[in-house]
């Protein structure tokens, strides 16, 4: 993790330009200024927040993408959710508890520093950005279910075309990818294992299929979606879960 020297005004923040962002109130943006500590910039693969200890920051995801774990006590490891620009890091700190899981950038990242002690007082102050979080808490429980409901009900395939679609939608709702359904971004068939529940060679033999099919071409440094509607069909997703998105 290293300290961020140029950090970027609120009020010239890039996520206003996002189509999945919802625009925040000039009035907003500068309270969120005052509030700002600072920026920090990740590495692929260094840890935001880390399973066991108390973050004394709370994050907001300014680039990037990271993504949510939990470590077993065998050392295996369960990737719950991937974290986009705009996304909220920390908020467990709040209640001045040990972290039940780790955040590790996926890519090179850049966080929007706040103070834990003191973001309740900010909250009262700004009781809109209140409706905020529980609005994303919300939505995270929403994704949340749905991973379940994949881990449950869908097979290995239907699983893997969903992650596809979630992380392609969420990529363009944050400027990460274009309207050409491509997003760069390194994910290991490793890593879609600890996601989806499945071994390497299930995930590798679905990945094949589900390329032949033309439904998704993953490969080591990015995925494409030829025509993302019919992968929509394909997993019977909730189109509710990619609506726009306020953000901190």
């Amino acid at each position: 993790m290293k300290s961020s020297q140029a950090s970027v005004a609120c009020t010239s923040c890039p996520l206003l330009a996002c189509p999945g962002l919802i625009d925040a109130s000039q009035e907003r943006l500068v309270e969120t200024q005052k509030f700002k500590q600072g920026e920090i910039a990740l590495d692929k693969g260094g840890q935001a927040i880390i399973q066991g200890a108390r973050s004394p920051q709370i994050y907001s995801v300014l680039s990037g993408v990271l993504i949510r774990f939990r470590l077993l006590d065998d050392g295996r490891r369960q990737i719950i959710n991937f974290l986009f620009p705009g996304d909220l890091i920390g908020l467990q700190s709040m209640l001045d508890e040990p972290m039940t899981h780790g955040v590790e950038a996926l890519t090179p990242a850049r966080l929007c520093c706040f103070p834990r002690d003191g973001f309740l007082d900010f909250v009262g102050a700004n009781p809109h950005l209140g409706y905020d979080i529980i609005w994303l808490a919300a939505k995270e429980e929403a994704a949340l279910e749905e991973h379940l409901v994949a881990l449950g009900q869908r097979n290995a395939r239907e699983r893997i075309a969903y992650l596809a679609l979630f992380l392609i939608k969420r990529a363009e709702a944050t400027c990460l990818a274009g309207d050409d359904h491509r997003l760069e971004m390194t994910v290991t068939q490793g890593q879609i294992a600890d996601m989806l529940g499945l071994s390497l060679v299930h995930t590798n033999r679905s990945i094949q299929t589900l390329r032949k099919e033309g439904l998704v071409h993953w490969s080591l440094t990015e995925i494409v979606l030829p025509d993302p509607d019919a992968v929509a069909n394909y997993v019977r997703y909730d189109p509710n879960l990619f609506v726009k998105r306020p953000f901190l």
